[in-house]
């Protein structure tokens, strides 16, 4: 079996997170993807280090764990899009492609006649993924976009982070690699598009957007109840009990999502007269009153440790789990069970870890055929592809061109 997306072109003209991000999902779904980067230093997080891969030897090198999380799968060419070489290699790319994902400033790619007018003129099936902070329109169009700045203008870290404490980011760039997860779902939708009509189209896609939609019932919570949401550490704000507990060794979350389960949940911790509480009896009075509730429930599971909670809660039937450090996460007998790390074979340390796409698809296999590629592995393959001579590959080299 192959990928659902085998025979789809892509290229890959981002950087970064959210562009990458979206151009490996596309490589794990049998897309052939290649990853346009500077000569020289290529890709920004090829640098975003330490921790960087070691040889086989054990000797560290230049390949940084951040690149290597957004780049499985593609081809690496190394141009200078600045020169007019470089812009005819480009073209010739594009022209050969179904697909364009960029995310230079806005307009910045029409300086060089590799923007969505240019290059759909005489390839009107182009699908082009335009990824920015703020997208084409509006005051900030023209502004830089960084996830850190849109965690903060998009209200997500107005409600991240303990009551009276100061706001907080996400620990992983969520802005960033919700926008890759968009991109995608709006390159299939195009690519749907175009099979019914022959037409391509181009995306807008901005990060302060999908940061906005992503905040969901909190969104809805502040436009229909009119009140600001506030940052309540690992509460809920629209279900009670649902958050983290101190236990006697560590943490534990518990997830009550419905009154049957407040009433086993209480009485599994010693406290069944909590469920017949007509402060507490449904969820609407739990969570208007849970400064009452909340120190009750504390104290009770501050008394077993989180192991002899987990036997307890799970036999009673109560959604909950441990904390775990990423390193307990990854020896999770669940996550080993979905093979969820997989390793491939890579040049310079003999094997790279990796985590793969979390889709599963019944008859089309996703596909983990290459690790990251190195800067620049592939200029020489692809500009004969594209039916350069040896003589002019040397003669771009010479000129810097290419690496």
């Amino acid at each position: 079996m192959s990928g659902p997306l085998k025979g789809i072109r892509v290229l890959d003209l981002s950087r970064v997170l959210a562009g990458p991000w979206a151009g490996q999902i596309l490589a794990d779904m049998g897309a052939g993807v290649i990853k346009v980067e500077r000569p020289g230093a290529g890709d920004d997080t090829r640098g975003w280090g330490p921790p960087f891969l070691k040889d086989r030897k054990g000797i560290e090198t230049a390949h940084a764990a951040y690149f290597l999380a957004a780049n499985r799968g593609k081809q690496s060419i190394a141009i200078d899009i600045t020169t007019p070489e470089g812009q005819e290699i480009v073209t010739k790319l594009a022209r050969q492609s179904d697909i364009v994902i960029e995310n230079f400033k806005t307009g910045k790619l029409a300086d060089y006649g590799l923007d969505y007018q240019s290059l759909s003129r005489d390839h009107p099936g182009l699908i082009y993924c335009s990824i920015t902070g703020f997208g084409q329109t509006g005051p900030y169009k023209d502004r830089a976009g960084y996830d850190f700045i849109i965690q903060g203008m998009g209200g997500l870290m107005s409600i991240t982070g303990e009551p009276g404490g100061e706001p907080q980011k996400a620990g992983t760039a969520i802005a960033d690699l919700s926008t890759g997860m968009y991109a995608v779902i709006a390159i299939l939708g195009a690519l749907h598009h175009r099979s019914q009509t022959g037409d391509g189209q181009f995306i807008d896609m901005a990060l302060l957007d999908v940061q906005v939609s992503w905040l969901a019932n909190q969104n809805m919570n502040y436009l229909v109840g009119g009140t600001v949401p506030e940052r309540r550490g690992n509460a809920h704000p629209n279900i009670v009990p649902y958050q983290a507990f101190s236990t006697k060794d560590g943490h534990i979350i518990v997830a009550v999502g419905n009154d049957r389960q407040f009433a086993r949940y209480a009485a599994a911790i010693g406290q069944a007269g909590l469920s017949g509480d007509p402060r507490f009896v449904a969820n609407e009075d739990r969570v208007r009153h849970r400064d009452a509730l909340i120190p009750v429930l504390a104290k009770a599971m501050a008394g077993k440790t989180t192991a002899g909670w987990m036997d307890i809660l799970e036999k009673a039937n109560i959604p909950c789990g441990p904390i775990n450090t990423i390193a307990e996460m990854f020896d999770d007998p669940q996550v080993k069970a979905r093979q969820l790390k997989r390793d491939l074979p890579h040049p310079v340390s003999g094997t790279l870890p990796q985590v793969v796409t979390p889709i599963k698809y019944s008859k089309t296999e996703i596909e983990y055929r290459d690790p990251p590629p190195l800067l620049g592995q592939h200029t020489d393959d692809i500009l004969r592809s594209l039916g350069f001579m040896p003589d002019e590959i040397e003669r771009f080299r010479r000129k810097s061109v290419i690496e």
